[in-house]
């Protein structure tokens, strides 16, 4: 660097999507952001609010490669994973064998395989720093010290917070008695109430407009016009579509739910094309090999129609979902149906969507506008009560 003091990129392992992956932050720079950018398969997280890329050896020499000129890499966060295989821990044998119970004791409690892997690395992570204590001898102040020694320096989620909680309140059921740390002593940090980016309708038109693929069209279209979440519509099989009653079956979605929702009239015509172009044979939406899409390929072309269509705000395969609830709710669709529609388990998540929905907002009349009408016609062509110089704005 030739004098110049070098930048730091820090690296650290943590599960993310179901999946242990290197996490790489450093503070705002256009070059180290440009560098990242050009390292195969890495993607941003908004919940960390970094670039991560899969956990393994060939991912880490490639981001050694990139940035050991320009920058001081720190790999002191980094857990030593590598893709598919757990990091090797250092704990007991009784230790190992509370925690191979607990991943049982989930099992039996039917927790979806994802909820498993993540608190059953959560749980390990909290053990494995404790592991010169005895799990009975656990205590509130080992998980403040746990948060203090771990979690703040990483700068993980208010999300992960969250979620170690969640893992930590079913590990002590799981103890029965033998964890001196009460259930109730373990508060959740509030979640931070941000509102869902929104497409107008004029957007999602343009959107699938500028879709120039035809798969990718069918993909946009049916994200937006049956509310689907992107693991719903790459689980969703030809069987799952009912042309003749025009509604889609949901199978074991998230919470293990199944639900219907309507299959949108505009989109039949667009699905026979696609159906006699691609001829898929078991799921509606197939890779080139036949089994079902990957994800990131949707994120991949959902990106590119959004610079297409010059839609310059975030935009997600969730976004997509987030627009179909709330301009349904702008047309008049009662909260209860709308959802059933998206399969919310509470009333309270769907109840955001009257926050970014708009049909009522827009009818109401701003003070200001108020005033300007109660003035005489006389006065408002006087310059003073102007608002501009020009009289036609």
């Amino acid at each position: 660097m030739d004098g110049k003091r070098k930048k730091t990129v820090t690296l650290w392992g943590a599960m993310h999507k179901g999946a242990h992956q290197i996490i790489i932050r450093f503070g705002y720079d256009p070059e180290l952001n440009q560098r990242v950018r050009g390292i195969q398969g890495a993607r941003y997280s908004r919940t960390h609010k970094a670039w991560y890329v899969l956990n393994t050896s060939a991912h880490l020499r490639r981001l050694n490669h990139v940035f050991h000129e320009v920058a001081h890499i720190d790999h002191s966060l980094l857990l030593n994973t590598a893709k598919g295989k757990p990091k090797t821990r250092v704990l007991t044998q009784a230790q190992r064998d509370v925690l191979n119970g607990f991943y049982r004791f989930m099992q039996g409690q039917r927790y979806s395989a994802s909820t498993i892997r993540t608190y059953s690395n959560l749980v390990a992570d909290f053990v494995e720093f404790l592991r010169e204590k005895p799990i009975n001898s656990y205590a509130l102040a080992d998980v403040n010290r746990f948060l203090e020694a771990v979690f703040i320096p990483k700068r993980l989620s208010v999300s992960t917070h969250r979620q170690f909680i969640s893992a930590l309140k079913v590990f002590i059921i799981f103890m029965d008695g033998e964890c001196s740390i009460a259930l109730d002593d373990l508060v959740r940090p509030n979640k931070a109430r941000s509102l869902p980016t929104v497409l107008s309708q004029q957007e999602v038109i343009d959107l699938i407009r500028c879709t120039r693929n035809l798969k990718h069209r069918v993909v946009l279209g049916l994200l937006y016009s049956a509310g689907l979440r992107i693991g719903e519509l790459l689980k969703l099989k030809i069987k799952d579509i009912n042309f003749d009653r025009r509604i889609i079956y949901i199978h074991q979605s998230k919470g293990k739910k199944d639900r219907y929702v309507p299959l949108a009239e505009s989109m039949l015509p667009l699905l026979r094309n696609y159906w006699a172009t691609f001829k898929p044979s078991v799921f509606l939406v197939e890779g080139q090999a036949g089994g079902p899409y990957s994800a990131s390929s949707i994120r991949k072309f959902l990106g590119r129609s959004c610079k297409r269509a010059r839609i310059y705000k975030p935009v997600t395969p969730h976004t997509l979902r987030h627009s179909y609830a709330t301009h349904l709710l702008e047309n008049g669709v009662g909260l209860r149906h709308i959802q059933v529609l998206l399969g919310h388990a509470k009333p309270e998540t769907t109840m955001v969507y009257t926050h970014v929905a708009k049909s009522d907002l827009i009818q109401i009349e701003s003070p200001l506008d108020s005033m300007m009408k109660q003035l005489g016609p006389g006065d408002i062509r006087d310059e003073k009560f102007l608002l501009s110089r020009n009289s036609n704005f």
